[in-house]
């Protein structure tokens, strides 16, 4: 919802940056700094949240400005939104779709995949999902054992989705809803089905085994994110598995795969030393709190 008071309104958005600000101030201290970032902040979604809820534990506070006006770009399929004559950082950041977008000018510290790394001309870059972090530093909760389903936006109404809902075992999780909620619904399965991409990457930092999927209608991109994801992730495997052949909570517990726990572990640490590397490529960062009192 966009207009006077929808969650695209100026009023909500500043509302949201004067939230996130306070909010950081138990984690960053009095020693962190703030940075201009894009991520895609149109509407609610747990996914495109991560960016202002992993930072300040690096000690960041991101302050959400437009792509043309950041100096930092975050979590999600994003790329496509910057300008050729993008300056400033990408972490993590992901291409939509297939399409080159080469970004010459920008300190690519980190992509989400190597598809990615090849639509932007970048080489010799870590690769992962910022989102993996997020086991780090976010205790997972006792697993309830159930499958936990986690729809995209586009696909909360599926017929389907809904009926393999209401099976006994079966739960799931808006990813409309805050981040915080969404990650423990998801942190504490015994085995995700998702459509969504941060489902697959949430269940990942856990270890917990997944499975993802496709509905109508089609993402934009298709399953470019996905296919970008798994090559870092899971190299030369998907766990991608038909919705005609997960039919039932047993049909997607025998289905689901765990990643390989040091391939996270190697990735997470790729993401965290190229995190450390901002302000080699950006320069004096203003301090937080008074940096982020500057419009």
């Amino acid at each position: 919802m966009t207009g006077a008071g929808g969650y695209d309104s100026p009023l909500r958005r500043r509302l949201r940056q004067a939230r996130r600000i306070v909010q950081a101030a138990p984690v960053v201290g009095v020693r962190g700094v703030v940075v201009p970032a894009f991520w895609w902040d149109g509407h609610p979604n747990f996914g495109d949240a991560l960016t202002p809820l992993l930072l300040p534990r690096y000690g960041i506070v991101p302050l959400h400005r437009e792509p043309d006006r950041a100096r930092l770009a975050g979590v999600g399929s994003i790329i496509q939104f910057l300008p050729e004559r993008f300056d400033g950082a990408v972490w993590g950041s992901g291409s939509i779709d297939d399409a080159e977008h080469p970004l010459p000018s920008a300190h690519v510290l980190a992509v989400r995949g190597p598809l990615t790394a090849e639509r932007i001309g970048a080489e010799g870059v870590a690769y992962g999902d910022p989102g993996l972090l997020v086991g780090r530093h976010l205790k997972r909760p006792r697993s309830d054992g159930r499958v936990v389903l986690v729809a995209h936006g586009h696909h909360r109404r599926d017929e389907e989705l809904l009926r393999l809902e209401t099976a006994p075992g079966v739960r799931a999780v808006n990813v409309h809803r805050p981040a915080p909620g969404v990650l423990r619904g998801i942190a504490s399965a015994g085995a995700v089905l998702t459509t969504s991409l941060h489902g697959l990457v949430t269940a990942d930092a856990y270890g917990i085994p997944a499975v993802w999927t496709t509905r109508e209608p089609a993402l934009i991109g298709g399953d470019f994110k996905f296919r970008d994801y798994e090559a870092a992730v899971t190299p030369g495997r998907s766990r991608f598995v038909p919705f005609e052949d997960l039919r039932s909570p047993d049909d997607v517990v025998r289905r689901a795969r765990a990643v390989d726990a040091a391939r996270v572990t190697a990735l997470c640490d790729g993401l965290e030393s190229a995190l450390r590397r901002l302000p080699e490529v950006l320069g004096a960062l203003p301090r937080y709190p008074a940096g982020a009192l500057h419009r």
